[in-house]
């Protein structure tokens, strides 16, 4: 098995509920996304949060991105940030609640600014990130490059294939600077050549940086474990009413993680009719 150690708690639900009036949504959720750790090699997270329709797993992830609170419980990320000690600076934990622009957000339809050109919407989610202070064309170039569409920087939206429009998202939240990323259906309606083009490119993403960590919302649950190092499965049991997570299936454990030959391995094929009986 492959060496790894799962070390700081980067995210973390703790009774997470939500209700509207007696209609209770979800119900006492817990989970924790930890910081995976591999020698030589930048690690970052890919989690899967899988579900029938009506689950519940659009109000979850709008709960994980800050955009709504929920009823009951908390959401809180660890992340690293300078503190001055002594006389010297280092780097400590901190933990807080989520909040509204903590997380990239890519929605399914890959919204998009239709009167700036794919190169103005760049520059200005670069421009968001003072880490890239004076270097945000540098970026922007480099990341057009390593995502094949440096020859449309020019063009706007109207102008671009779904595949285009999903990589100018994906490229915007990486300019941004956040550490999560949230997507939503990201493998929708998605032929089978350009299905692996994304796939390749979300794993590209999750290995340039160890804090990098993605949390995929898909009905493509096949793909979803294929790249993911964790399935987490939203459902219902006898508990009470609202949904809840009722499996947490760790990848790593399995040998399932990081390999790109797991479409006729049995214990992959196995993973899939597990998930699959708890939907």
């Amino acid at each position: 098995m492959t060496s790894y150690i799962k070390k700081e708690v980067l995210l973390q639900a703790k009774g997470v509920s939500l209700c509207y009036g007696e209609k209770c949504i979800l119900r006492d959720v817990h989970f924790s996304i930890r910081d995976i750790v591999r020698p030589g090699i930048r690690q970052g997270q890919v989690v899967s949060l899988v579900g029938r329709s009506g689950m519940g797993k659009t109000q979850l992830f709008r709960l994980l991105s800050g955009l709504q609170k929920p009823t009951a419980g908390s959401i809180t990320l660890r992340e690293r940030k300078p503190a001055e000690v002594g006389n010297g600076v280092i780097e400590v934990w901190r933990e807080r609640p989520v909040q509204a622009g903590d997380m990239g957000v890519i929605f399914q339809n890959y919204y998009q600014f239709g009167w700036r050109t794919v190169k103005q919407s760049l520059l200005l989610a670069a421009r968001r990130n003072p880490a890239l202070a004076g270097k945000q064309e540098e970026a922007i170039r480099e990341y057009a490059n390593r995502f094949d569409i440096a020859d449309v920087l020019q063009q706007y939206p109207g102008q671009l294939s779904g595949g285009q429009q999903q990589r100018v998202s994906i490229i915007q939240q990486l300019l941004k600077g956040s550490n999560f990323l949230l997507l939503d259906e990201p493998f929708s309606g998605l032929d089978i050549c350009v299905l692996e083009k994304v796939t390749e490119l979300l794993l590209q993403v999750s290995l340039s940086d160890e804090l990098k960590t993605l949390i995929i919302v898909s009905h493509d649950i096949a793909t979803a474990v294929a790249i993911s190092d964790t399935v987490f499965i939203l459902g219902r049991d006898a508990g009470g009413e609202g949904s809840t997570l009722v499996r947490e299936i760790d990848l790593i454990e399995r040998g399932l993680a990081w390999r790109s030959d797991l479409r006729e391995d049995k214990v992959f094929l196995d993973t899939l009719a597990e998930i699959k009986d708890c939907l």
